[in-house]
């Protein structure tokens, strides 16, 4: 199952998702979803914006387990 890597990311930075929520500037709806996996797709544009915000790879930013 591809994943979000996002909140790891967040911990390692010292940043908070209600910093990055604010960063991203979408919906708190659609941000939560997006942030606890409960989503099943992501934009494009979402995905490169969190990659930038986060100074991250996109390889760091999607996970693949085994869930």
């Amino acid at each position: 199952m591809l994943k979000l890597n996002a909140i790891e990311l967040l911990n390692k930075r010292g940043k908070t998702k209600y910093w990055l929520y604010k960063q991203m500037g979408m919906s708190y709806q659609n941000f939560t979803k997006m942030i606890n996996n409960e989503t099943k797709s992501i934009k494009y544009d979402n995905l490169e914006a969190m990659c930038y915000i986060l100074d991250c790879k996109i390889e760091d930013l999607l996970v693949i387990t085994e869930e």
